[in-house]
Order: C-alpha cells, then structure tokens, then sequence
C-alpha cells in the first residue's frame, strides 16, 4: 500500500501552500455560492418590499466577495513560477495545472450498512478494511509532485474498481456523496456516482504530471526528454477521460475544456522538442539552422491553434486571462524566432550547392548574390523584431505574467538578440528595395505522442477481499445464503462440484443425500463445517468433504437469485420449492448502487479480480 508514503514533507514547500490556499478558496467559493442561492430564493419568495431592497444589498456582496475569490483563484492558477524548474537555465515557462481538491467525506456508516444488508456479514469484522480505504482516499488529497504521487493516484483509481464491484448498483444509492471543486473556478460539484469520482482522480493524474513536466530541467537533453513524456502522459490523461466521460458536472471536465487540454499539453511537448534542437544544434551550420526555424514555426502553429481552443464561447470566460496571454505571447515569440533563424541561415550560413525550403519559395542559396541574401536576411529580422515587440506588449497587459521574471527575461534577451544581429548587418548606404520575408514553413522531426496512462502498473489487491470473489459476491449480484447438513450414504454425497473460488455445484444425483439435504445444482459453497471457503481452491474442498465425519458436515452454500430464474432444469420437488421460498423470504436482500448521471467505460485490466473460469474436470462424490 502506498497510501501514506506521500504526504509527510510535502507540507513545508511553497507547492504545498499554493494548494493549501486552493482548498481555502474553494471552500470560501462554497461558502458565497450557498448564501447566494439562499439570498436568490429569499428574494423570488417574499413580496415585502423591504426586504427586497435588503437582500438586494446583500446579494451585491456575496457578488462582490466571488468575484474577488474567484480573482484571487485565478492568481493562484496563474502561480507558474511555483511549479518551474529551480535551473539557472533560463527558458520558457510551463503552464501546470493545479490539483483538483475534495471534501474529506466519511464512507464508513454506509458501507457498513451495505456489508450487513446485502452481504448478510457482520460489518465490524469489516472496520479495518473500511478504515484503509478511507486513509487511501485522504492520502489521494495531497499527493507528491514525483513519481510516487502518480503511482497514490493509481492505487487508489485502481481500488475504485473493486469498490465499484462490491458497493455500487444501479438499482439503489449508496448514499455516499463525493466532492471535487472545479480546477479553475473554485465551483463545487456534487455526485453519488462513483464515475465521477474515478474522473476526478484521473483528472488530477493528468494535472500533476503537467506539474512534473514543468519542474524538469530543461537546459540537458535528459531533463527535455523527462518533460517530454510527463506532458504526453498528461495529454494522454486528458485524452482517455474525454473519451470515458459524458455529462460531466463541472467544466474542467467538459469536452471542449479537455480537448483544450490535450492541445495545449502537445503543444508544450512539441516547445519541448524544439528546445531540444536549439539546445543541441550547430550555430554556423546552414541545415541546423534552418531546422531550428522550422521547428519554431511548428511550435508557434500548435499554440495558435491552442488560442483557437481557448476561444471558443464555453471556454472564452473561463479559462485564465493569464493561461491566454501566455499562449498567445509564446505565439508571437517561436514566430519571432523562426524570422530569426531564418536570418542567420541566410546571412551567416555557407550553403553551395543547397536548395533550402523555408517559405512559399525555394532559396536557391547557391543562385543567389550575397547581397539579395542578405537583404532577405534582413527582412527576416524585421519581421522578428515586430513579434518581439508584440510579445513584450502582450506580456506587459496581464498582470499576472508581468510577476514572472523568468518570461520577461527571455522575451527581453530574444528581442535584444534580433536587434543586435539587425544592427550588426544594416548598412546606411543601402538602398536597395525592401525585401517582403515570406512566413517560415513549420516542420518538425519529432511529432508529439499522446501516451494513454497505463492503469496496470500499479497493481492493487481488493481492500474487501474477504468479502469473497468478486464474480459472486459483489453488489450486481443478489443470492440467498443458507445452511445445510448432509450425511453421507452408501453412495456419498451425490454431488458433482466444479471450479474453485467458489466451488460450484454443478449437478446433484436425484434421491442423493445432496438433493434430500436441500443442495441444487448452480450452488455455490462458501463454507464447511464453519470454515470459510469463498476462496478455496477445488482441492481443498474436496478434501474437506472428503474428511467429514459420520455424524455428517455442515455446509454454507449461497444461490444465486438470477440463477433460480434463468435454471432450465426438471421442476423441483415440493420440499425443494419449500426450502427455496424459505430462502427467498430470509435471505432476499435488495442491492443498492449509485444513479450515475456520468457515462464511465471501464476499458482497464486493473487489479487481479476474479475471472470466474472454471476447471474443465469435475468431481463425483
């Protein structure tokens, strides 16, 4: 178990107060949300002129003290800094997703009650297995930014399966209310459904691993490839709960808001990638620079594009001003360097015998007089030197970015960069006409991967195993329990079993001791003699059979009440309808469940549940 390897240190970092803030906002939102709705209905309600006027009033509040949460929220979601990389290495910075936070809810009366309505168990035996799951889900709440926060996230996603198995039913609620508060906004949302539960965890995988991402080291080829495959697994994230969720109660869960998502995660993986040509290429070589400004034309594509997803109407008041102004800042900024790029290869790059393909047209390098090179070259730096400029202006109109230090520093470098270099090659006695610099055509050699998350490497055992294999005893399942004796006659027990974990009654010799005592065919067998035996395997119970005395066994079977309307075999006999009846009205119990308002598609093979496959043999005896 991991469940409380995660959040010892994590609460003395900045990373851990940022969040900490976070859950207080929320919960403040929470707060100004309900007395809203309060003040709303109130106001429909009364005819009282008065008090019209009064709560009037104080709805002007409440709407005053959201809105500064909400801005005090969106600071907090604009807080990249905290999230970035601590190398002296100065590059752009990332934008994280911070961690979608829940109420610390208590499951522990309901699935008590559960265990002792539908599983016919003593629930106290049960506390423990309770009190881990709970533990498990609080742990969840604060994960570490590593690698062991990811590996808590999917115990826990992992065990919602068992728990889904075992607790939840369409046909009644659980009573169990889960709690996730919006990413972005703050707005709480409120389900019994289990499905959104899972999203929520799987939304914060997706969250922290842009967390990971953005605190790489991206100044070595190692640290760009670590931040490379934590932003595809993000996108990967994003990606898997698009396609599994429907209905979605709050927005940051919505399709277009993780379509938006998966976007800007490639985009960041494809700005990873074109660091990492930058980073390793020649600066005199004609091919390296040409391909450095073709991949900053990629990179510069992929987040207008990114912009295109931001503006849509369901997203264009959500979204943070901030998260906006940086992508469209880093547009204007790869643009910037593709002109730039493309400059240098035309006027500091030997290229003989080269056809270079940047733009519209062709360079014919080896065509072309020196001074049309350069006159090309210039009217490259022109154009790079405008999206400079542009960039710092729109990094200078959001408050938020102008905090961040790192951002102004390389914007301000690249375009004291292009200035220098245009200087350097402008000539006051040139007059020759004014070269138009065709946009640089974006290529990449790498393309972006969305990894989907692989839910099996953390593999989890059932918290509720005692409970009994899943293909039987779980909440889908309804079955009467009851207790038989049998003695053994000249011809045994008149019984063919088979499988294990349960064993299955697969026939009963008619007129048998088996068939007398009340045993029928599809039964399953639980216990012998007071020894449980939901999970033993074939031989055991046929040992156990084999060993039981002349006064007879004992046995616990359990039958499943699906089976009992679907049976084809011969009518039973009146004793046998007797005996069944008395079952029915002792041991029918309902199963409850959740109504889901959320469509989930399990499609993982996560934890080891029981396949319920059979032996081929079965046994006589």
């Amino acid at each position: 178990m991991l469940m409380k390897l995660d959040s010892a240190d994590r609460l003395s970092t900045q990373r851990s107060r940022v969040q900490q803030r976070r859950a207080q906002l929320n919960q403040q939102i929470n707060r100004e949300l309900s007395l809203r709705t309060g003040a709303e209905n109130l106001y429909r309600a009364t005819t009282n002129q008065r008090v019209k006027e009064t709560v009037s009033l104080e709805l002007s509040f409440v709407n005053s003290n959201l809105q500064l949460l909400r801005e005090e929220l969106e600071e907090l979601d604009s807080n990249m800094e905290v999230y970035q990389t601590d190398s002296e290495k100065v590059n752009v910075p990332m934008i994280p997703l911070g961690l979608k936070e829940t109420k610390e809810i208590d499951m522990s009366v309901s699935l008590q009650e559960f265990i002792s309505e539908h599983y016919g168990e003593d629930a106290s035996l049960y506390l423990t297995e309770i009190k881990m799951l709970m533990e498990l889900r609080q742990a969840i709440r604060t994960p570490s930014r590593s690698d062991a926060g990811i590996r808590l996230l999917l115990e826990y996603y992992n065990q919602l399966h068992f728990v889904d198995q075992r607790f939840f039913n369409l046909h009644r609620t659980l009573g169990i209310h889960f709690q996730w508060y919006d990413s972005l906004t703050g707005v709480p949302s409120c389900q019994r459904a289990l499905a959104f539960e899972k999203g929520s965890v799987l939304f914060n995988i997706g969250a922290l691993y842009t967390q990971l991402g953005a605190r790489q080291d991206r100044s070595t080829v190692p640290g760009i490839h670590d931040a490379i495959d934590a932003f595809q697994r993000a996108a990967g994230a994003f990606l898997y709960l698009k396609e599994n969720f429907s209905h979605a109660p709050s927005l940051d869960m919505s399709g277009p808001a993780l379509s938006m998502l998966v976007r800007l995660m490639v985009a960041q993986v494809q700005e990873c990638v074109c660091e990492k040509v930058t980073l390793t290429m020649k600066e005199d070589d004609l091919m390296s620079n040409l391909q450095a400004a073709q991949e900053v034309a990629r990179v510069s594509d992929v987040y207008s594009l990114v912009m295109q997803a931001m503006s849509v109407p369901l997203l264009k008041d959500y979204v943070p001003f901030s998260w906006l102004s940086v992508v469209q800042v880093k547009t204007q900024h790869f643009r910037a360097l593709a002109h730039y790029y493309a400059a240098v290869t035309l006027c500091d790059c030997s290229g003989e015998h080269r056809t270079v393909s940047m733009g519209s047209h062709d360079y014919r390098l080896s065509l072309q007089r020196p001074e049309d090179r350069l006159r090309l070259g210039k009217a490259h730096l022109r154009n790079a030197i405008i999206c400079h400029e542009e960039a710092l202006r729109l990094h200078g109109v959001c408050k938020a970015l102008r905090k961040l230090d790192i951002l102004q520093e390389v914007l301000a470098h690249a375009h004291a960069r292009s200035l220098e270099k245009y200087s350097y090659i402008d000539q006051e006695d040139d007059f020759s006409e004014t070269a138009e610099a065709p946009d640089i055509q974006p290529h990449t050699h790498q393309k972006p991967d969305v990894i989907t998350p692989d839910l099996s490497t953390v593999r989890v055992m059932d918290i509720f195993h005692r409970l009994g294999p899943p293909s039987v005893f779980s909440a889908r399942n309804r079955w009467v329990r009851h207790r038989l004796c049998l003695v053994r006659g000249e011809a045994g027990l008149g019984l063919t079993l088979r499988g294990d974990s349960p064993v299955l009654v697969a026939s009963v010799l008619p007129g048998g001791c088996a068939a007398m005592a009340g045993l029928h065919e599809g039964d399953y067998i639980v216990a012998v003699n007071g020894s449980d035996c939901k999970w033993a395997k074939h031989a055991e119970v046929v040992h156990a059979l084999k060993s039981c005395s002349e006064r007879g066994l004992e046995l616990d079977v359990v039958t499943r009440v699906l089976a009992q309307v679907e049976r084809r075999a011969a009518p039973l006999s009146p004793s046998r309808e007797r005996n069944t009846a008395s079952r029915m009205k002792q041991g029918g119990v309902g199963v409850r469940g959740s109504s889901s308002l959320l469509n989930w598609t399990w499609r993982s093979g996560a934890g080891a549940g029981h396949s319920g496959n059979f032996h081929e043999s079965e046994s006589m005896y």
